[in-house]
């Protein structure tokens, strides 16, 4: 493949795709898009190279990256032919006329009848209790779930009658933000895991768990109850964890899910973090009754006690002669 000159900086992508373990073929398409629609002409040499790159990587990217990009090539008039067909898209002609719209007659304007509230906007007003156990059972079940089921639930999140924790304070969360991401800079995890968990107020165990979770959704979680800034969590991700940092793909869909994100859905997982720390504090504690000594005790047999002797029975009666 070879580097179209009319594509500045394009080197580095082009190497960066060649390495192994790495995919960076929905960028390069986005990318390779974003600057031919710059330009309000191109050569036929340019159009050429273009129908050139496009037409392999079309085929070998998602279906959101080939969606996005057939949105940006539709709207373009100098997309190349080939390139439209290849998108699936028809091809505009100069021929074609389109059809008049009949004028829309004009009419006073009527007040909108009022909308009934939604279902489920009856069940968010209810603004249920969450209790430890149910708290614990939420953890349990986004811990154990998949990467695309983590997606789903935080997004039924949104609709559930569950009561989310209260936001933190604006002054406090931009102090934290500002904190964390110096931590990402450094790679410190421990100082990092500390001011997640001061501020979310959460236990070191589970502050502990969110950072070092494999798959990034409950740090998505936790950045989105902090309103931190979505460029500021694309460099948390790329400096504070290596696994995560070094995957173009895991930083783009961490990314995309932080987007569409809702910041109900961070706070009930962040009130479901807190309910599941006070049922395992249940789970250990055990109150003392007034009777656990009695009930302790081991029941002992009954001692039999002789009866009283009488006063003389202990005198042995002797025989023989008194002398």
């Amino acid at each position: 493949m070879t580097t179209p000159p009319f594509f500045p900086g394009f080197d580095g992508l082009m190497t960066l795709s060649r390495r192994e373990g790495v995919d960076i073929k929905p960028t390069l398409l986005r990318v390779l898009t974003d600057l031919y629609v710059q330009a309000n002409a191109h050569s036929a040499d340019e159009e050429r190279q273009f129908v050139e790159l496009t037409s392999r990587l079309i085929d070998e990217v998602d279906d959101a990256t080939r969606a996005a990009v057939r949105a940006r090539l539709a709207i373009y008039p100098g997309t190349p032919e080939a390139v439209l067909r290849r998108l699936g898209l028809t091809p505009a002609s100069a021929d074609w006329l389109l059809p008049l719209a009949s004028e829309i007659p004009t009419s006073p304007p009527v007040a909108p009848p009022a909308k009934a509230p939604t279902e489920a906007q009856l069940r968010m007003q209810s603004n249920l209790s969450m209790q430890p156990k149910d708290a614990a059972d939420i953890n349990d079940m986004f811990s154990r779930a998949s990467a695309s089921e983590r997606a789903q639930i935080l997004h039924n999140l949104r609709e559930t009658p569950l009561r989310a924790a209260a936001r933190i304070p604006e002054a406090r969360a931009r102090r934290s933000v500002e904190a964390l991401e110096m931590a990402a800079f450094s790679a410190d995890i421990e100082n990092f895991t500390l001011e997640l968990g001061e501020t979310l107020i959460l236990t070191w165990r589970v502050a502990a768990a969110v950072v070092n979770d494999p798959g990034g959704e409950p740090l998505a979680c936790a950045a989105r109850a902090l309103d931190m800034p979505g460029a500021v969590f694309q460099r948390v991700l790329l400096f504070l964890k290596p696994d995560i940092g070094t995957s173009v793909h895991a930083v783009y869909r961490l990314s995309r899910l932080y987007d569409r994100l809702s910041e109900r859905s961070a706070l009930i997982m962040l009130a479901a973090w807190r309910g599941s720390t006070l049922a395992v504090t249940r789970a250990k504690f055990r109150p003392s009754l007034y009777d656990d000594e009695r009930n302790r005790a081991r029941s002992a047999p009954a001692q039999t006690r002789n009866p009283a002797q009488q006063p003389g029975s202990g005198i042995v009666k002797r025989t023989g002669s008194e002398g």
